[in-house]
């Protein structure tokens, strides 16, 4: 591709102090890799030092993934969501929303996809459309985890039961990945990994292969991990899962 003009005016910003402001690295470092031509502006190789861009505008990737400014003016946050409270920005029944987690902040955010409200764990908030929508939208199969508590034992072929596929009554399901965690008496957790969004699903298929869900609590969408984050409260995600997040859905 070719190079996009440069802006040698006093209009926008150099680009390798967008990229050192990023965290990508040193000014010294970003100017390396803008000579390398590892650095994309709007879908162009930039080479030249001298260009200018709009950090709340240009979308710009390195070794094609995408970094975020600070002057874009997105939000990306991790929640994780207690039980009893219903995956909505608002409730028309008043009960418990997500609302109440971002309560004060001036930006409009979405939650990307949804939890039961009995079901707890990672929900993504953020002010990005687009990123939303593709994270949101079955045909990006972003993988989301889960941890569930089931009544033992649990079968040494179940897993291959439920990676084969399960009919329920919406269709057929297939898991991409399961495991069991733990074991203590009757109580068995497993790892459930699906690219699935329809509703109660992990509930609905694991009560098909008898084993109902007594808890379920999910721990990663696509490479966003809860880690140790407490229920009903929020963190925002690192300039690398964000970039990962949009490299799963293309942007």
């Amino acid at each position: 591709m070719s190079e996009p003009d440069a802006r040698t005016d006093e209009q926008g910003v150099r680009l390798q102090k967008v990229l050192a402001a990023a965290g990508v690295g040193s000014r010294r470092a970003s100017e390396a890799l803008i000579a390398a031509g590892r650095v994309e502006v709007d879908g162009r190789i930039v080479r030249t030092l001298g260009t200018r861009v709009d950090p709340a505008t240009s979308v710009i990737k390195v070794d094609g993934s995408r970094i975020t400014t600070a002057e874009s003016g997105q939000v990306y946050l991790a929640l994780n969501k207690p039980t009893g409270v219903v995956s909505s920005m608002s409730d028309p029944e008043g009960r418990p929303d997500l609302s109440g987690y971002v309560r004060g902040r001036r930006e409009r955010l979405f939650h990307v996809g949804r939890l039961d409200a009995d079901t707890e764990g990672l929900i993504i908030l953020t002010n990005d459309g687009e990123l939303a929508h593709r994270l949101a939208h079955p045909s990006f199969e972003v993988l989301k985890t889960y941890l569930a508590e089931v009544p033992g034992p649990v079968s040494p072929g179940l897993g291959r039961e439920l990676r084969a596929g399960i009919e329920l009554e919406d269709g057929p399901v297939r898991v991409d990945s399961f495991r069991v965690v733990s074991r203590s008496g009757t109580r068995v957790m497993v790892e459930v990994v699906l690219h699935e969004g329809r509703k109660h699903i992990v509930r609905r298929l694991l009560e098909a292969v008898g084993h109902p869900v007594k808890r379920l609590v999910r721990t990663h969408v696509g490479p966003v991990a809860m880690g140790e984050l407490r229920p009903g409260n929020t963190r925002v995600l690192t300039k690398a899962e964000v970039a990962a997040l949009y490299h799963d859905v293309g942007l």
